[in-house]
């Protein structure tokens, strides 16, 4: 799978740019709906915040070309956030320019500065890719809905898997004993925590938690993991770290019955291509992926609309429609489709209600998803209890199958070697 990285990313950032600019908005009259945006086309994630950017334009292009919204032609104003702290600037911009909705943010630390300032500045924050937590002001099923699972929900699932599916055919014999490794920040300590919680629930088990910094000597955390004697290692990280902390595993021949990582790392083509043979036997959860979806599990219009995205893609990017990209648009197309049509206005208190009243199942959405967003006052207020996620394995040096849950399993669960 060809990726774009380093000084790609600044070519894929100036196509990106040049394609929202230049979309002629299809078959849409009347006024422009201008819809924010803020994702990171530039810096660390810039890789995969162009794609998940490039994901919300064909969401997009697909109203337009049907009509737009209500007649009303949509225009992207997208904006390059790189880093957290130039979240609430980015949005303070877009209030500026009265984009009261905005879509974005694809990395867990942006989305959390980002929410706060939407709730702040009055404005509605969609949130298409970000699992990691909130911000306590982020008023969720307000200001804040995210249509991607909680980053909990990705580290319960990594653990209910093993746990349920996995752990009866790796003859322990016993109780597993458990490690849970997660990068020290938004994103990491949601899933994380949310590992953690899921091992737990059902009774003490051996459980060691190993928050890192992603700059930290992975060989020394690797000693540390050693120590704790686990069976099982389950990792919340980004790609460098979760490359450098699998490598660091192989090598001191930590000896593992298997292992789990989560979004953001273990899922990414990036990881398996870095690591070869060392990512088999590997799994990972995450969002669905483009090119591993079971279609099958998809209704009639979302097979139709995941056909002509990837289409498109194919077409403009030459790539394959990965899950930044297809959480992006088929977040955006929640949004576009199945929301503004519903809302009485364009205010985001309007919109807020209509997205709290629209419940579709799952298989819904291009990438799975339904869409289900509990009211405020709710522990989980805005965040889509019909999201779409599954467990892939790496079963050979660059090919990921989906092996979990059953409706979107392409392939068996295959039990290999990890350590």
């Amino acid at each position: 799978m060809r990726r774009i990285t380093g000084v790609g990313v600044a070519v894929a950032t100036l196509a990106l740019l040049a394609t929202a600019c230049g979309s002629s908005g299809g078959r849409a009259a009347g006024p422009v709906l201008h819809l924010g945006a803020i994702y990171p086309l530039t810096g660390a994630q810039g890789t995969s915040g162009a794609e998940e950017a490039r994901g919300a334009q064909l969401a997009v292009d697909l109203v337009n070309q049907r009509g737009g919204v209500r007649g009303r032609r949509v225009a992207l104003d997208l904006i390059d956030v790189a880093r957290a702290e130039q979240a609430p600037a980015a949005m303070e911009q877009l209030a500026a320019r009265r984009d009261m909705i905005v879509v974005g943010t694809h990395g867990s630390t942006i989305s959390s500065p980002a929410s706060a300032a939407a709730a702040r500045l009055g404005q509605l924050l969609w949130e298409t890719g970000a699992v990691g937590e909130t911000a306590p002001l982020a008023e969720g099923g307000a200001h804040f809905f995210r249509l991607s699972p909680m980053g909990a929900n990705l580290g319960r699932n990594a653990v209910a898997f093993v746990r349920d599916e996995l752990a009866p055919k790796l003859g322990a014999g016993r109780p597993l004993r458990w490690a849970v490794a997660y990068a020290d920040d938004s994103y990491g300590r949601a899933v994380g925590l949310g590992a953690l919680g899921e091992i737990t629930a059902r009774g003490p088990l051996e459980v060691a938690a190993f928050p890192y910094a992603v700059t930290d000597d992975m060989d020394a955390l690797v000693s540390r993991i050693a120590a704790a004697r686990p069976d099982v290692l389950a990792v919340a990280s980004y790609l460098q770290d979760g490359v450098a902390l699998r490598r660091a595993t192989v090598k001191a021949h930590l000896p593992l019955l298997a292992s789990v990582g989560t979004s953001s790392g273990y899922c990414m083509p990036d990881f398996g291509a870095a690591l070869g043979p060392s990512a088999v036997g590997l799994f990972a959860s995450d969002k669905p992926d483009g090119d591993t979806i079971k279609v099958a599990a998809l209704l009639p219009d979302a097979r139709s609309e995941l056909a002509w995205a990837k289409a498109q893609y194919e077409k403009r990017w030459h790539d394959e429609l990965y899950a930044p990209v297809l959480a992006g648009f088929a977040s955006t197309w929640a949004l576009l489709h199945h929301v503004l049509p519903h809302a009485a206005s364009l205010a985001p208190a309007d919109v807020a209600a209509a997205a709290l009243a629209t419940h579709l199942p799952i298989g819904t959405l291009a990438n799975g998803s339904g869409i289900d967003f509990p009211p405020p006052g709710q522990p989980d207020a805005g965040e889509n209890r019909a999201a779409a996620s599954v467990i892939g394995e790496w079963v050979a040096p660059g090919r990921m199958k989906v092996v979990w849950p059953p409706a979107f399993a392409t392939d068996p669960i295959t039990v290999l070697p990890v350590s």
